[in-house]
C-alpha cells in the first residue's frame, strides 16, 4: 500500500467488478453530475484496471485506487486500500 498523503496522484473510489485476473482487478468508478441544460442528475461510470499485488480485493468490495506509471497496455492504476469488504 502507498500512502496517499505523500503522493499527488489522482485517487478514485469504486467497486470491484472483476478479480479473475492474476494480480489485477477491474474497478467500476461511478460519478454523478447535474445535466448542464436540464439539471437532471446523471450517472456515468468508467472501468479501470488496477494492480493488486497481494490479491486482497474481492468482487463487490469498495476500494480506493491511485494513478501510477503505466504497468501494462491498459493498466495505469494501483490499489491503494480496501475501504469496505463485501462479506
Amino acid at each position: 500500500m502507498v500512502k496517499s498523503a505523500e503522493n499527488k496522484n489522482r485517487l478514485l473510489v469504486g467497486e470491484v467488478i472483476s478479480d479473475k485476473m492474476d494480480k489485477t482487478i477491474t474497478v467500476k468508478v461511478t460519478r454523478t453530475f447535474a445535466h448542464p441544460l436540464y439539471g437532471k442528475t446523471v450517472r456515468h461510470f468508467k472501468k479501470y484496471k488496477a494492480h493488486d499485488e497481494a490479491s486482497v480485493a474481492k468482487m463487490g468490495d469498495t476500494v480506493e485506487i491511485m494513478e501510477c506509471r503505466p504497468l501494462s497496455k491498459t493498466k495505469h492504476m494501483v490499489l491503494n486500500r480496501v475501504l469496505q469488504t463485501n462479506s
